[in-house]
């Protein structure tokens, strides 16, 4: 009887430890999924702030929602050698992000295979308050700007077929666009929606100068007078906290022949448009030599010395280069490096470090 009781009560105490292991393994289980990561719902909108005096967004949010998700794929296809046809060039093989997302030392961009384009990459910031890109001007909507050095022969030379291709058969590529817009199809105008996006979230606003105007920072002495001499001398045209008032001016710079770019010419045809290029923000000018179009210059004090003596009377010169029966822009030597001085006060050290937009 004793040993009756005493095994059915054993067994009744394995029969209970059994369960109790088979509950514990489903909470361990149920806990290692909790533990994985979980895709965010495609509505989930990334908190895109406009600092302080910065213009308006002009990034088209309704067409183009910027989402967390949306972001993280587009971060990922930025740094994807596959986007182009022998695997790679990248976006970030030519904007690098510690020069402010330029292609420093190059003075025109080099693509695939070594081969040279005609203009200087220019960087990739505050992108979302533009109203038009590159040099001359030729987009005006960022969801379509990648989309040039994808298909360009000297610089990724593939196309949005190829590139599907490819992320189709990474099943990673397929679970971030299904988190990213819903459903895992993959499709060209997502490829550049989602790069858009990225780009979108890329805003540098955090220079000494920035600090200097919400009163965190103190400007030196030599700042300072670099301030009012920009203001009086270089603000017609760098004007605004984007420092460019995005026109297209002809600054006198001589023909290159080598690349044969005459600028703003080559979207309109109008001659009166010949070596007109896009006034570029400052911001961040510290990082990204070399400078101009074409990226002529190697120094900040090449580019103040070509505005001093240098300029070229050129038939449709921009008319702030010619006053007062002067040529260009006159300025002493200390002129200019108070100048320089000032324009180190836009260097926005954190934009060049962030993790956020690191590969």
């Amino acid at each position: 009887m004793i040993n009756l009781f005493t095994t059915s009560k054993r067994g009744q105490f394995c029969s209970l430890w059994i369960s109790f292991i088979f509950i514990a393994l489903m909470f361990l289980s149920c806990s290692e999924e909790v533990m994985e990561p979980v895709a965010l719902d495609r509505d989930n909108p990334y908190d895109l702030q406009t600092p302080t005096g910065f213009p308006k967004i002009t990034f088209d949010v309704t067409g183009n929602p910027i989402t967390v998700n949306g972001v993280a794929l587009g971060k990922k296809l930025f740094y994807e050698g596959r986007l182009s046809r022998n695997n790679t060039i990248s976006c970030g093989f030519c904007h690098i992000q510690e020069f402010a997302f330029t292609h420093h030392g190059h003075p025109v961009s080099h693509g695939i295979d070594d081969r040279l384009g005609i203009r200087n990459s220019p960087p990739i910031q505050n992108m979302a308050f533009l109203k038009n890109y590159t040099w001359d001007g030729v987009s005006h909507h960022l969801d379509e700007r990648s989309l040039v050095p994808i298909t360009t022969d000297f610089e990724m030379d593939s196309s949005l077929p190829e590139a599907i291709g490819k992320l189709n058969a990474d099943a990673k590529y397929k679970k971030m666009f299904g988190a990213a817009f819903g459903d895992e199809n993959i499709t060209g105008d997502r490829i550049l929606k989602a790069l858009s996006q990225f780009m979108a979230t890329m805003v540098s606003a955090n220079s000494k100068y920035d600090l200097y105007k919400k009163g965190q920072a103190v400007l030196t002495g030599d700042e300072t007078q670099g301030m009012a001499l920009f203001q009086n001398k270089c603000a017609s045209c760098h004007s605004g906290e984007l420092f460019t008032d995005e026109t297209y001016r002809n600054t006198g710079m001589y023909y290159n022949a080598q690349f044969d770019d005459r600028g703003r010419y080559r979207v309109t045809l109008d001659w009166d448009d010949n070596m007109k290029f896009r006034v570029p923000s400052l911001r961040n000018i510290e990082y990204t030599a070399p400078y101009m179009h074409d990226g002529r210059f190697y120094t900040l004090d090449a580019v103040l010395n070509f505005y001093s003596d240098n300029v070229e009377d050129q038939p449709n010169l921009d008319p702030l280069l010619k006053k007062n029966g002067h040529i260009g822009i006159p300025m002493t030597g200390n002129d200019k490096q108070y100048i320089i001085a000032f324009l180190k006060t836009l260097s926005d050290k954190s934009f060049i470090t962030d993790s956020k937009f690191s590969e």
